[in-house]
């Protein structure tokens, strides 16, 4: 089992950036806090600080030693695509400036290590975060993603194969 620690999930959206926070430990993982920044729909420039200032708040609120955020993947519309890039790019400056390191996983490694499928449908790997993290009641889908991210690290790390750290 690697060190314990406090990993920090990101689902980075220009509107909605989910954020899922996991302690892990030789007890195993602990569901710690979930939620959504939402940057609402004005200008992106003005979206882009509302990310960063919110990242930062939640790595000074939290202190995790390591963020997990999805990495882009190509969507139909270039303009979304870029959105999207600029949105993680905003939420990987407001991670980074705590000196956290920061490690990507693509959506289907992210569904492959909650479902054990990486094709797996929203709703599954919603189950699946709820399951793992003994989870009652509801939690928002970005918030989810986040955690199934955060977990998606968790798994990783254990296994002595932590993707892509920045």
């Amino acid at each position: 089992m690697a060190t314990p620690a406090r990993i920090l999930g990101l689902d980075p959206g220009s509107v909605v950036t989910g954020f899922g926070v996991v302690d892990v430990s030789a007890a195993g993982t602990r569901y710690v806090a979930s939620g959504s920044i939402r940057a609402g729909k004005g200008e992106l420039s003005s979206r882009l600080r509302i990310i960063f200032t919110h990242v930062g708040e939640l790595i000074d609120a939290y202190a995790p030693a390591e963020v997990a955020i999805e990495r882009v993947f190509m969507h139909v519309n270039p303009d979304s695509a870029l959105k999207l890039g600029q949105a993680r790019g905003a939420a990987l400056c407001g991670a980074t400036a705590q000196g956290a390191s920061v490690h990507e996983y693509t959506p289907r490694e992210v569904k492959l290590a909650i479902t054990g499928t990486g094709a797996a449908e929203k709703d599954q790997v919603q189950h699946m975060v709820k399951a793992l993290l003994s989870i009652d009641g509801r939690i928002g889908a970005d918030a989810a993603d986040a955690l199934a991210i955060a977990l998606c690290h968790a798994h990783h790390r254990a296994l002595g194969r932590a993707g892509g750290a920045r």
